[in-house]
């Protein structure tokens, strides 16, 4: 079957900077898929994660791995193959807790795997130390002890066979030690490991008190912007307040321009009736001069009627 994917989640990929061993150094812009694969033909666990056709990243899970989670949505573990420290940012703590059980549960099936591959090497060598043995005892037998001088003779060369058991034993010794130099392999891992998570760990705390003050910062930021929220809030209600005087202002304006000019028309139709009363007035004296001249022309006509009577 090969290589087949097992789990898959997407987080944001980190890795340790080589230089400082402080810092985190994103290695993708954004969130990515990050599977476990199993390899069935070599009987092993990978974390796989592709950006593009780029691999950040390929680690092999070893027994002696840890994946520890440093606040609710981040975790990491160290490789010391690859020679780096993976980090991986969820979105939430739940995608980050399933992802620790998966690796927790395929670390453990990495460390029966390799017990088992011990435990088939070492079955494998002990045949060949029975068979080994066998032939140390074959001098031994009642031909051997019962036969005559000259059957002897050949004793003498089978007896001299013992002589190559260190030989024979050479074979599990070599096995011991080829063991003894892989725990210490494997104990020098756990060291770096070790070194490393210990690291990572210094980079944690330094990180935490960076994300403090961080947060103080932000605390005394949104202090201070409360404060200017009020301020405005403040203003605004003042302007609100300058709104609706001026608003009242303007209707009384409006109300005035109305009288205004209603009050203006009053002054025309009276200007209009001041001009009918002077044509009147006019129209009057006029009719006042015809009638006293008319008077004055009767005045005259009696009197020279009488004078002429």
């Amino acid at each position: 079957m090969g290589e087949q994917p097992i789990f898959s989640t997407r987080a944001h990929v980190f890795q340790i900077d080589p230089n400082t061993k402080k810092n985190w150094v994103p290695t993708s812009k954004h969130a990515v898929t990050v599977s476990y694969f199993y390899d069935s033909t070599r009987n092993v666990y990978r974390i796989i994660s592709l950006d593009g056709s780029k691999a950040i990243i390929n680690s092999t899970i070893t027994p002696n791995m840890t994946f520890t989670k440093t606040s609710q949505k981040f975790g990491q573990w160290a490789d010391s193959r690859a020679n780096t420290v993976y980090g991986l940012g969820f979105s939430s703590e739940h995608h980050l807790s399933k992802f620790a059980e998966k690796f927790q549960e395929f670390k453990e099936a990495a460390r029966l795997a390799k017990e088992k591959s011990q435990e088939k090497m070492e079955l494998t060598s002990t045949p060949s130390q029975e068979s080994a043995g066998g032939d140390l005892q074959s001098p031994l037998t009642p031909e051997s002890i019962n036969g005559t001088d000259d059957e002897r003779t050949p004793d003498v060369t089978q007896n001299s066979e013992p002589r190559a058991e260190p030989t024979q034993n050479a074979l599990p010794f070599s096995h011991s030690s080829a063991i003894s130099k892989h725990w210490e392999a494997e104990l020098a891992t756990l060291k770096g490991n070790n070194a490393k998570l210990t690291a990572a760990l210094l980079e944690s705390t330094a990180n935490v008190k960076q994300w403090k003050q961080q947060l103080a910062a932000y605390q005394e930021e949104a202090e201070r912007l409360h404060k200017r929220v009020t301020e405005l809030e403040c203003v605004s209600s003042q302007a609100n307040a300058v709104h609706t005087h001026k608003t009242e202002l303007n209707q009384t304006i409006q109300e005035l321009e109305e009288t205004l000019k209603v009050k203006e028309e009053e002054i025309e139709r009276l200007k209009q009736e001041i001009d009918n009363a002077r044509e009147l007035q006019e129209q009057r004296d006029s009719l006042t001069q015809k009638l006293q001249m008319q008077h004055l022309c009767l005045y005259v006509v009696l009197r020279i009627e009488r004078a002429t009577t």
